[in-house]
């Protein structure tokens, strides 16, 4: 019996959550780095496949990509804003990589024993155009994600739930109009492409604010590490 695409939902958010918090437990910064570049690529092969979620017509995708913001807000707070924007161009540096390696993938001439070009076709086939659409949207969102953050720190320096809340709401939605219109438009009747467009965003949304005990954790976490280094000089 197949499961609900609900239930694989929240499945997905708490493996993703689960992961990202490996990565920073085991890996510092550098498994933040690690994990825009991931969640980079990944979030652009995801979100070609269309499904049903909670009533709505969405693209897979959400989740991943919006842990991306998550890996960059706690890479603000636990070390710097060079520290985040790095991230940012890691991840823009990846997909474009990825795209156009692929592409010239593409190109070689299969042989009759072959049986994955098509699949690959599918898959990255259509990517140039999400490439262009996500980059657009990506570069445009992280930045303001990065800087729209740090100002709400200086603001409220004792309210990390804001900071991290509102910033990536906020980005997320400008991420939501630019690669929803960039990459979808013409693709899909008017109805469906501003179903996709809300439930996206709502499903992002709840991704953002469901992050934020990760945030507090890894705070938590860093700040004790950096007093044990000390206690131990």
């Amino acid at each position: 019996m197949s499961l609900d695409n609900n239930y694989i939902w929240f499945l997905m958010l708490f493996v993703n959550y689960s992961f990202i918090t490996l990565a920073f437990r085991f890996f510092k910064k550098e498994g933040l780095f690690a994990w825009v570049i991931l969640s980079s690529v990944l979030a652009n092969i995801q979100v070609l496949k269309t499904v049903e979620l909670f009533g709505f017509v969405t693209t897979l995708g959400n989740i991943i990509y919006g842990t991306s913001f998550l890996a960059t807000d706690i890479l603000g707070e636990c070390y710097s804003k060079k520290e985040a924007k790095k991230a940012v161009w890691m991840g823009v540096f990846a997909l474009v990589a990825t795209t156009v390696v692929m592409q010239i993938s593409l190109w070689f001439y299969p042989h009759s024993s072959d049986v994955i070009q098509g699949p690959l076709s599918a898959i990255f086939g259509i990517m140039p155009r999400i490439m262009v659409s996500s980059l657009t949207a990506y570069i445009c969102s992280q930045h303001f994600d990065v800087w729209f953050y740090h100002r709400l720190k200086e603001k409220f320096p004792a309210k990390l739930w804001i900071r991290n809340n509102f910033s990536t709401m906020i980005s997320q939605l400008l991420d939501n109009i630019i690669f929803t219109l960039m990459a979808f438009w013409g693709v899909f009747e008017l109805e469906v492409l501003w179903q996709i467009f809300i439930s996206t965003y709502l499903l992002k949304w709840v991704v953002a604010f469901l992050d934020t005990p990760v945030i507090y954790w890894a705070k938590n976490y860093h700040q004790r590490k950096v007093l044990n280094a000390k206690a131990l000089v």
